[in-house]
């Protein structure tokens, strides 16, 4: 008798699509090595994995879950609470005993710790995987508790401490992600062997200050350099708000410029694009890297623990992207560094080649055979 085909997994992500997506890409990779598996998500309520997970035809379970602030408010104390007991509530448990999973893989946020925190207690083989330079209170959280985690950069070991086993994989990505070339990409969009095109995109989350600086540039560039593509995506809760001011300064008028609320085909634009203007989210960097591109990062500074900065940092020192912060977005240095890229080839070949290092283009198949391994 051979060991058995992995059957049934969970797994247990939610938040942010940062957090969704590397989920989804372990999934898909098991899905081609074993197509009679059985996958199930677990996550919270109005998080956005109720709109990525469903769409891709997953089931998906809610347990209940807050994420913990620093303060001592009402809210905080219902979310420790919750922490502490989430774990042992019924409608956690009952997830795990009648799935029954081989393995429960979580991908960090808050919604992942109450399944993970039970399925290590029911002795069910568990892994975690962190994709961020800093790992994150759900990972640090379950650190001692699992029996597996995955990392993505290198630096993240020495801030866990932990006995567990730390493999370093990268981060699963979609497929697509480096599917297509740059040229076919462009046909696809149909751009011109002379256009240039500078994609930007902010994250689901307050990107105000990106969109101000992206339409300001574009209101300056645009008119006057034609060859030059730009494709902007807005997010969808601010889309309506930026769509008036992209109305307003006439941008509507000119061909070489268009805005999205989101863009879904995201592989085709980042392959065809010249320089990337983005938030600094551990997924998107792996996907830049993967496909060599030139970017300008713009760390959100809504996020727990600062940790997009320190991503962008560890790229930036490593000459592998430029960093702006969002206070020198209103100084016009955003438009500064996306021309010196379009007019230096140099400049930007040092960037393309720095951070297609950071890429590790086998990390789905590394994340499955330890998948195989831990459900021998």
């Amino acid at each position: 008798m051979g060991h058995k085909t992995l059957h049934r997994v969970i797994f247990t992500c939610g938040g942010t699509a940062g957090h969704i997506n590397p989920a989804l890409a372990i999934a898909e990779t098991i899905r081609m090595n074993d197509p009679s598996a059985v996958i199930e998500f677990v996550g919270i309520k109005n998080g956005k994995e109720c709109d990525l997970v469903p769409r891709e035809g997953y089931r998906l379970h809610f347990v209940r879950s807050m994420g913990i602030r620093r303060s001592l408010s009402p809210a905080n104390v219902k979310a420790l609470y919750l922490a502490l007991m989430s774990p042992y509530f019924k409608d956690t448990v009952s997830i795990l005993k009648e799935f029954k999973p081989d393995i429960v893989i979580g991908t960090g946020g808050y919604a992942c710790w109450p399944i993970m925190a039970a399925a290590a207690r029911m002795k069910i083989p568990t892994a975690v995987h962190e994709s961020n330079a800093l790992p994150g209170l759900a990972i640090r959280r379950l650190q001692k508790k699992v029996d597996r985690i995955w990392i993505n950069f290198d630096k993240t070991e020495a801030l866990l401490k932990t006995k567990t086993p730390i493999v370093k994989v990268g981060n699963p990505l979609r497929q697509g992600f480096g599917a297509l070339t740059r040229e076919q990409a462009r046909r696809e969009l149909g751009l011109s062997k002379e256009q240039k095109l500078v994609l930007s995109f902010g994250g689901s989350l307050g990107a105000h200050e990106v969109n101000r600086a992206v339409l300001a540039m574009m209101h300056q560039r645009a008119g006057k350099n034609k060859n030059v593509f730009f494709v902007h995506a807005a997010g969808k809760q601010n889309y309506a708000s930026v769509k008036v001011d992209f109305d307003s300064m006439g941008l509507d008028q000119c061909e070489n410029c268009r805005l999205f609320d989101y863009i879904y085909d995201m592989p085709v634009y980042i392959a065809a694009a010249d320089v990337v203007i983005s938030r600094a989210g551990a997924m998107t960097l792996s996907e830049l890297a993967l496909m060599k591109k030139a970017a300008v990062l713009i760390p959100s500074p809504n996020v727990a623990d600062n940790h997009q900065y320190k991503n962008a940092k560890t790229l930036s020192d490593a000459s592998a992207a430029f960093l702006i912060e969002e206070p020198a977005l209103r100084t016009g240095a955003l438009s500064d560094a996306v021309w010196k890229l379009l007019s230096d080839p140099e400049a930007k070949g040092i960037l393309e080649k720095n951070i297609s290092a950071f890429a590790q283009a086998d990390a789905n198949r590394l994340i499955w055979n330890e998948i195989k391994e831990m459900t021998k």
